[in-house]
C-alpha cells in the first residue's frame, strides 16, 4: 500500500481500511497495538503517522493498550482477528471495564458474504464482548464507517471511560471507502466531557464537610482518570481534609503531605503503613468517597468504613454513586465538580477545620513513624533470600515524582501501596485492580512506557504472573522500549499458597513451580538480564539498569515466605 502525506483523510480512491486508518488519525490516535490482522489496517497505518507495536498474543496486547491509555490521558487502541485472536482481548478488555480505563479494540470479522455459514473461525463476536465492553457493533457498511468510529469512541471516553469493540467484516475492509459528511472532531482524549454536580448537591456537601468533626477524603482510581490530584491536593491544603486512597487512587495526592493517610483496605493487616491510620478512619463522621467504586479489597470487605459516617460519593457514573454505602450524590467529573466544592468550602467558616488540623497531624505522623519503626529491619534486611520490603526500600530511594511505577496485581501491587512514596499529587503507580488477573505487570509497563517515552518505568511481578507473558520481552526489544521488569522469583503462587496455608491449613499441589532463570530468558532475548541472589547486590542493579536505553529484567531470588500486611491473614499465618 503506498505511503502518502498524513493528512487525516482518506484518498479519494481509499478503501474502507485506509479510511478506517484515517479516522483514527483524526482522534489523535498515533499508536495502534496489533499483530499481522487485520493486515489492510495495519498497512494503510504507517502513511497517517500511526506506529504499530506488535504484540505476541493477543492478551498482552489489550493490556498494553491499557498501559498506554493509564499513562496518555487518550484512548488505548488494539487490533485483533475474529475467533481465537478475538477471545483472547477478553480478560484485558474486563480488565479496562472494571477498571474504567478506554480502550478501542477493532476486531476483523469474517466477511460479510460468509455470514452463517460456518466460515473459518467464526464466532459470535457481538455475544462474545458484550459482557467485557461498554459498547460493541458491527460495520455492515462502508457510509458508515465515520459514524461508528466516531461513536466507539464517544462511548470509550465519556462518562465513565471502558472499552469498546468495533467489528469490521473482511471483505468491508478491502471494499472501496464511501464519503461521508466532513468530520474534524478529536474525540480521543479523555475524560470527553466534564458535567459537574448540581450546586444545590454542592453547597450541601461543603456544609456537611465544614461543620464535620472528623472528615475523611478517599480518592480512588478516578481521580486520576479525571486528573483531579491537583485540584483534590488543594482542597486537603486549604480545609485540612486528611485523604486515604485505594490501591488505585495511590498517587492522586502527595503522600508524604503531614494530612495523607496513604492507602486503606484490606491492605491495613501487620505491618502495613495504613494500620495506624486506623483510627482516623474508623473514627471519621464525614466520608467523602472521590472516584472509587467502593469495592470488596478497597474498604476491608465492607467493613473498614464506618457505617454511621455521612457519606458524600463523587463519581462520573451514577450507578456507583451509594451501592455500597448510602450517599449524599454528586454526579459528575472529579475535577470540575471539586473545583466547586472548594470554592463552596471557601465560602464557610473553616475554623474548626484548621484548629483540628494540628491534632491531626500530629497523629498521621505518630503513625508513620510507628510504621517505619516496625518495618526498619525488614526494608534494611540483607543476605538470602531477599525480602520484598528491601526491594522496595532500594527503588523508594531512587522514585523520582515523574517516574511510573507498574505492578502485577498480586503481591507485587499490595508491597508497592505500602512501601512505595508517592512524591507529587498525580504520579502514577499503576496496578491491574479492576478484576485482578496476573500477569498485567510486563505489557502495561511497555503499554505505559510507549505513551511516556520520557519517563523512567519500572514494572514489579511475581514468577507466576511473569511466566505470562515472557514472549513480550521480544517485544520490548524489537521495539526499542526500555522498562526496568523485577521479577519476585519465589518458585509458588505466592498469594495462593499463603491463602490456602492460612484458610485451610494445607495447600493443593499447583502452587509449586520448578526453579526458572528468568534472567536468562532476557538475555536469550537479546535484552540485559541479571541474577539477584543477595538483597545488598539489588540497588546497584536497580540503578544501574534505571540508566540504560533497552529493557533489563532484574530476577530477584525472594523470600518465598514473605507476605505483605492483609487482613486476611492476620492471626491465621505466622508473622514473617
Amino acid at each position: 500500500m503506498s505511503k502518502r502525506p498524513n493528512t487525516g483523510k482518506p484518498a479519494s480512491n481509499a478503501i474502507v481500511a485506509e479510511a478506517l486508518a484515517a479516522a483514527l488519525a483524526r482522534h489523535g490516535i498515533d499508536t495502534v497495538f496489533g499483530q499481522s490482522i487485520p493486515s489492510q489496517l495495519l498497512l494503510a497505518t504507517p502513511s497517517h503517522g500511526i506506529t504499530q507495536i506488535t504484540y505476541r498474543t493477543e492478551n498482552a496486547g489489550a493490556v498494553m493498550a491499557d498501559g498506554y491509555a493509564r499513562a496518555s490521558g487518550r484512548i488505548g487502541v488494539v487490533t485483533a482477528q475474529n475467533g481465537p485472536a478475538a477471545t483472547l482481548l477478553v480478560a484485558g478488555l474486563a480488565e479496562a471495564l472494571k477498571a474504567s480505563i478506554p480502550i478501542l479494540a477493532i476486531v476483523q470479522d469474517v466477511a460479510l458474504a460468509n455470514f452463517d455459514k460456518n466460515a473459518f473461525q467464526d464466532l459470535d463476536h457481538l455475544e462474545l464482548f458484550r459482557g467485557v465492553a461498554k459498547w460493541v457493533r458491527r460495520v455492515h457498511t462502508a457510509e458508515r464507517l465515520d459514524d461508528y468510529v466516531d461513536i466507539a469512541i464517544t462511548a470509550a471516553t465519556s462518562g465513565r471511560p471502558g472499552p469498546v469493540v468495533l467489528l469490521v467484516p473482511l471483505d468491508l475492509l478491502g471494499s472501496a471507502a464511501k464519503p461521508g459528511h466532513p468530520r474534524d472532531q478529536k474525540l480521543g482524549s479523555y475524560p470527553l466531557d466534564r458535567p459537574c454536580a448540581s450546586a444545590e448537591s454542592i453547597e450541601a456537601a461543603a456544609e456537611s464537610l465544614a461543620s464535620a468533626r472528623a472528615p475523611l477524603i478517599v480518592a480512588g482510581g478516578g481521580v486520576h482518570l479525571s486528573g483531579a490530584s491537583e485540584v483534590l491536593a488543594e482542597l486537603q491544603e486549604r480545609a485540612a481534609i486528611p485523604v486515604a486512597t485505594t490501591t488505585m487512587g495511590k498517587g492522586a495526592v502527595d503522600e508524604t503531605h503531614p494530612l495523607s493517610l496513604g492507602v486503606i483496605g484490606y491492605f491495613m493487616g501487620p505491618g502495613g503503613v495504613a494500620r495506624y491510620q486506623r483510627p482516623l478512619v474508623e473514627g471519621a463522621d464525614v466520608i467523602l468517597l472521590i472516584g472509587t467504586r467502593t469495592n470488596q479489597n478497597g474498604t476491608d470487605s465492607w467493613m473498614l468504613l464506618p457505617r454511621g459516617a455521612t457519606f458524600i460519593h463523587l463519581d462520573i457514573d451514577p450507578e456507583e454513586i451509594g451501592r455500597n454505602y448510602e450517599s449524599m450524590r454528586l454526579q459528575g467529573d472529579a475535577k470540575t465538580t471539586l473545583e466547586a466544592l472548594l470554592a463552596a468550602l471557601e465560602r464557610r467558616d473553616l475554623g474548626k477545620r484548621k484548629k483540628a488540623r494540628a491534632a491531626i497531624e500530629k497523629q498521621i505522623a505518630e503513625g508513620r513513624a510507628q510504621h517505619r519503626e516496625e518495618a526498619k529491619a525488614k526494608l534494611a534486611s540483607s543476605g538470602a533470600p531477599v525480602r520484598p520490603e528491601r526491594l522496595m526500600a532500594e527503588l523508594d530511594r531512587i522514585l523520582k515524582p515523574d517516574d511510573i511505577v507498574v505492578a502485577d496485581a498480586s503481591y507485587s501491587s499490595i508491597w508497592i501501596a505500602n512501601y512505595l512514596t508517592a512524591r507529587r499529587p498525580g504520579q502514577r503507580f499503576i496496578t491491574p485492580r479492576g478484576i485482578a488477573g496476573i500477569g498485567w505487570g510486563l505489557p502495561l509497563a511497555l503499554g505505559a512506557k510507549k505513551a511516556k517515552p520520557g519517563a523512567r518505568v519500572f514494572a514489579f511481578g511475581g514468577d507466576g504472573g511473569f511466566a505470562h507473558v515472557w514472549s513480550e520481552l521480544e517485544t520490548a526489544r524489537r521495539h526499542g522500549i526500555a522498562v526496568v521488569m523485577t521479577v519476585l522469583n519465589i518458585q509458588i503462587l505466592g498469594y495462593q499458597k499463603h491463602a490456602e496455608d492460612a484458610f485451610y491449613g494445607d495447600h493443593t499441589t499447583a502452587v509449586d513451580f520448578a526453579p526458572v532463570d528468568h534472567a536468562a530468558i532476557a538475555r536469550a532475548c537479546g535484552l540485559d538480564g541479571i541474577r539477584v541472589e543477595r538483597a545488598e547486590d539489588y540497588g546497584p542493579a536497580l540503578e544501574a539498569a534505571a540508566e540504560r536505553k533497552t529493557t533489563t529484567l532484574i530476577d530477584v531470588v525472594t523470600d518465598p515466605g514473605a507476605y505483605p500486611p492483609i487482613t486476611a491473614f492476620e492471626g491465621r499465618l505466622d508473622p514473617t
